[in-house]
């Protein structure tokens, strides 16, 4: 006979226990190694775990082997919950084993899913704020919960059709015999009738109540004399499914033998149970339906406890808002019903400036400012149609479905920034809180789910990145443009080895005598997909991205190369070739190596080479090392600055620069080409004659970009100008032009 666990002797043998522990009943490998490691854990909690279930169930252990068996369990809970990948599939082993060794007391599996919440993470040391893996931790701890009680509820719900199927055939074996055993097999009946733990009620055909056992008139809280009085379709809950009552019209009417169903039932005091009814039919020698039975077992506790659960694998446990999983869900089913003329609108918001707030004040304050902005949210946003969660991190989503247009998510989301602009008291701190909001708003037809959250995504940057505390609402041109830098940024590297840009070169002319002096190489890219590229499509990127090191470096050995074949074709009328150098290019620790490997390479003359920075790359020197340009100048090479008059140059520092030539900007020589009404072409020749003067006076030549016409060109002559560069000279092009230009 079976004894409750209770007040069993503490065990003679613990150290058989603490071996048992270290030893486990999991295969080898690394999770292995992780649960023997913590041996003490695994002892600790079995312990505990023995002590909390102690008469809850009737099982045939003593309680050195009820703590025997739990450490094995816990051993593989252990293993679950610390194996990478992460698989909580033997949870669901410990639930079943549990059942096997009859611990079916409800209050067991409560206390064991309590237990298992609170004290494994603890010994396991996952909990507390000081934990990194905390948020991870709490879901896979939530992971194991859910698949110990589904493993316990599915052996036990097993166990309880096994009852009820053997309860069946002793029904249809007692139909079938004789007299004499039908007489046996109705007092066996009738004993497992009266004494089974499950309910179980006859009726007839029509639906009246005949007969019931004992369970369940404690169950349903009836007398036999009540229950006997009422009809079967009296227990309708308005809840119920419809195919509920179309499979019991089926049994009753002889279209089916039996049926199995999850079902809700009013007690007679009007409490709610939830049930497993199974209900097969009788029939009689002929065939005819004559009875029916119902075998009814009460699942109330374990109901709640999976719809417990449920809850909290679709419910962020911080903020009690919808999480990640509850939403896209909801998102599916929103495209699912949407029609062919539905909508869809998303508002995906991430927080502006939380990490400092959680760095430098606390996690702690940190989930508290969190809760009340999901607060805030929920106040401001909720109303039937719309869904708002919490998706990780400080990053909220609102789902609207059925919008009606892109207004409806423009709306929401100066609600919501107007909701976050008063400061949120946490403690004794008053924090200032905003968002950056991107928005979706389409027709369901021609989208999935997954283009929704992406152009979604992709919006929310876009609202970071103009400035934050304001919202961005999705355009395809832009996106499209997105789309176009990122592939002309991966592609980059890989065009530069395959050859796809090329040099255009664009002549700098001596003004006094018209002489070709020299020539300034302009990169350009001829893309496969984009087609031929101009420098201020690409630049930019791969200043950003780093891929202005290797280009540059490319520009500047093919430039050397093409002017080592002009200065052996024509020697001293050769023009000297010049070259931009990007911001990050000069200040690149292998500069000064990579010109003097190119000219080396190429025998090119240092004194033929100049290198173009912009004014303020120049001028943001001065508080930096000057060596690399010093080291060139010294080498020979000319440093030009590039665009002069553009920024804000400190004039004085110009004469401790390394600097051999100023390129005016083309705005200053813009004025220049005719006589304007306003008296502006004065202005512009009086700063470009000053700024030639400034030159002069300090040793530099100086070069005037953008000349497009002959009375540009002449005033910049009576003006000192050294050189000019433009179109009135030669566009840019091939080195096939400057050829003919020098013959």
């Amino acid at each position: 006979m079976s004894r409750p666990a209770e007040g069993i002797p503490e065990p003679r043998h613990r150290l058989g226990l603490a071996a048992l522990a270290g030893r486990g009943a999991v295969g080898g490998g690394a999770a292995d190694d992780d649960v023997t490691g913590h041996a003490d854990v695994v002892l600790g909690f079995a312990l505990a775990w023995a002590e909390a279930v102690a008469g809850t169930s009737y099982v045939s252990m003593s309680r050195s082997e009820v703590e025997q068996h739990l450490a094995g369990l816990t051993r593989q809970l252990v293993t679950a919950l610390l194996a990478e990948p992460f698989d909580p599939a033997p949870a669901r082993e410990v639930g079943a084993a549990m059942v096997a060794a009859h611990f079916t007391g409800t209050e067991t599996l409560t206390r064991t899913v309590a237990l298992l919440a609170t004290d494994l993470p603890a010994r396991l040391g996952l909990t507390g704020d000081a934990c990194p893996g905390r948020e991870r931790a709490v879901e896979r701890v939530a992971a194991v919960q859910g698949a110990l009680a589904g493993g316990y509820a599915e052996a036990l719900r097993q166990r309880t059709l096994d009852e009820q199927e053997a309860i069946s055939q002793a029904v249809f074996v007692a139909r079938d015999q004789t007299e004499q055993a039908l007489r046996a097999s109705e007092a066996r009946f009738r004993a497992v009738f009266a004494e089974a733990a499950t309910g179980i009620g006859v009726g007839d055909v029509a639906g009246r109540i005949l007969d019931a056992n004992a369970s369940l008139l404690d169950m349903m809280g009836y007398s036999l004399e009540e229950l006997r009085q009422r009809n079967v379709r009296d227990f309708m809950h308005p809840e119920d499914a419809a195919s509920v009552w179309r499979l019991y019209d089926e049994l009753v009417q002889g279209q089916r033998d039996h049926f199995r169903v999850e079902k809700r039932f009013f007690r007679s005091d009007g409490e709610v149970i939830w049930t497993h009814l199974t209900t097969s039919l009788i029939r009689d020698d002929r065939g005819n339906p004559t009875y029916q039975v119902a075998m009814i077992e009460d699942v109330t506790d374990r109901h709640l406890l999976q719809e417990r659960l449920r809850y909290q694998a679709l419910h962020d446990p911080l903020t009690g808002l919808p999480n990640r999983a509850l939403f896209l869900d909801r998102l599916s089913r929103a495209f699912e019903t949407g029609g062919r003329d539905g909508r869809v609108g998303l508002c995906y918001l991430d927080l502006d400036g939380f990490k400092v707030i959680n760095d430098s004040l606390g996690h702690d304050v940190g989930d508290q400012l969190l809760v009340a902005v999901g607060q805030r949210l929920d106040a401001c946003v909720s109303a039937p149609g719309r869904l708002v969660a919490r998706i990780g991190g400080d990053e909220f989503i609102i789902l609207v479905e059925r919008s009606g247009s892109t207004q409806d998510v423009v709306t929401i989301a100066d609600h919501v920034l107007a909701a976050l602009e008063a400061p949120i008291r946490v403690g004794e701190h008053e924090l200032a809180v905003s968002a950056s909001i991107g928005l979706v708003e389409r027709p369901v037809q021609g989208t999935t789910p997954a283009d929704v959250m992406r152009d979604a995504d992709i919006t929310l940057y876009w609202a970071k990145s103009d400035g934050k505390a304001k919202w961005a609402l999705f355009d395809p041109e832009r996106n499209a443009r997105e789309v176009a830098r990122f592939t002309l940024s991966a592609t980059m590297p890989a065009a530069i080895e395959r050859g796809e840009f090329y040099l255009d070169y664009q002549p700098l002319v001596r003004l006094s005598d018209g002489q070709l002096v020299g020539a300034e190489a302009l990169v350009r890219w001829r893309h496969p997909e984009f087609g031929l590229l101009a420098p201020d499509r690409f630049i930019g990127l791969a200043e950003e991205t780093g891929q202005i090191v290797p280009l540059g470096r490319w520009v500047l050995r093919e430039a050397c190369r093409q002017a080592r074949l002009w200065q052996d074709r024509f020697g001293s009328r050769a023009p000297f070739i010049s070259v931009n150098l990007a911001v990050r290019q000069s200040r690149d620790p292998g500069l000064v190596a990579d010109v003097a490997k190119v000219l080396a390479d190429t025998g090119v003359e240092a004194t033929r080479l100049q290198l173009e920075l912009t004014e303020s790359a120049v001028m943001g020197t001065a508080d930096e090392p000057l060596d690399a340009l010093r080291a060139l100048s010294a080498m020979g090479v000319r440093i030009a600055i590039d665009d002069f008059g553009t920024g804000y140059s400190n004039l004085a520092y110009l004469r401790h620069l390394p600097v051999h030539e100023l390129k005016i900007a083309g705005s200053f020589v813009e004025g220049l080409r005719a006589s304007a009404a306003d008296g502006s072409h004065v202005v512009d020749a009086r700063i470009v004659g000053t700024l030639v003067s400034l030159a002069h006076a300090l040793g530099l030549g100086v070069t005037a970009e953008g000349v497009e016409t002959e009375a540009q060109a002449r005033r910049l002559d009576d003006i000192g100008c050294d050189s000019g560069q433009g179109w009135y000279f030669a566009r840019p092009g091939p080195p096939d032009q400057i050829n003919r230009l020098l013959s």
